[in-house]
């Protein structure tokens, strides 16, 4: 008789869990004392993405001018125009750079151009003009990593192109059709746009509306003008009428005001221009206005 004695054996399968369990028990071992890395979520993209449209107007570099985005609405204005980033813009009249401060950037990031066609200078000039002009080229020429490389040129009576001919994808009227009026040079602007825009290029006004039941002052006196007038000067200078948007409108206007629309923000009068303020006019009637009521077209150079 065998003096060896027989081992109890297990089932296989219970046999693989010890192992298994075993083995886990040697890895624990091995890993005591060290904390095992876990991946962290990427970042959080903080803002807009650089370049983007949404960027361009939220952009902190605009902290002063902001606080008017609710009247004016550039996002939606600008989406309604069609801009794209690759496009050669030119701006009429720029002035202190509202939009300045949009476009440059925006179109620097994308490959595209910015146009500043400015006030005319030289000999008898409005003294007023020029420093606005020397203050503008001061603020957007000095920055090139942020605006780009801005091309400067003018519009006035006597001005010639605002830029090559036929090579600009879309020009901007922003609120200045009634100066022209004035001035007796908005037929010259829609010539000098057409033939700046190449065929299929895109005309954007934006200007202070008067009702059409009103007659048309031909200085535009109130800062006001008729939308029908606008698309008969758009016409004859030979541009397709696109759309219209009520993005900018704004029924509490009453175009009544005692300096025309200069008396509503952000202008603010409270005497006629030239005159010292009046601190005993009461405006509080038009602030609670707001800003004016403004039609938005869009107009096209035939192919």
């Amino acid at each position: 008789m065998s003096n060896l004695r027989h081992e109890k054996r297990l089932p296989l399968s219970r046999r693989g869990v010890l192992a298994g369990a075993a083995a886990l028990t040697l890895t624990g071992l091995a890993a005591c004392g060290r904390q095992e890395k876990t991946a962290e979520p990427p970042p959080t993209p903080d803002g807009p993405p650089q370049g983007s449209l949404e960027w361009a107007v939220t952009g902190p570099w605009r902290a002063q001018d902001k606080v008017r985005d609710a009247a004016r609405h550039p996002m939606e204005t600008l989406r309604f125009f069609g801009l794209q980033p690759r496009m050669t813009v030119v701006e009429f009249w720029p002035g202190s750079g509202w939009w300045t401060e949009i476009l440059a950037p925006y179109l620097a990031e994308g490959s595209g151009k910015y146009v500043a066609a400015g006030f005319q200078t030289g000999p008898g000039a409005d003294p007023s003009q020029v420093a606005l002009m020397a203050a503008f080229q001061q603020r957007f020429t000095n920055d090139r990593r942020l605006y780009g490389e801005i091309e400067l040129s003018a519009f006035g009576p006597t001005s010639g192109p605002v830029t090559v001919a036929g090579t600009a994808d879309m020009v901007l009227f922003m609120r200045n059709i009634h100066a022209w009026m004035a001035a007796g040079i908005a037929e010259k602007a829609f010539a000098d746009a057409y033939a700046a825009l190449r065929p299929g290029g895109v005309l954007g006004i934006e200007q202070h509306r008067l009702g059409p039941e009103e007659d048309q002052d031909p200085a535009a006196a109130n800062g006001y003008v008729q939308e029908a007038f606008v698309k008969q000067l758009a016409a004859e200078a030979g541009f397709a009428f696109v759309a219209a948007s009520e993005i900018n409108a704004n029924e509490r206007d009453t175009k009544d005001h005692p300096f025309g629309v200069e008396t509503l923000p952000p202008m603010g009068l409270t005497a006629p221009r030239g005159s010292p303020p009046n601190p005993n006019f009461d405006r509080s009637k038009y602030d609670a206005i707001g800003e004016s009521d403004r039609m938005t077209l869009r107009f096209r150079k035939p192919e």
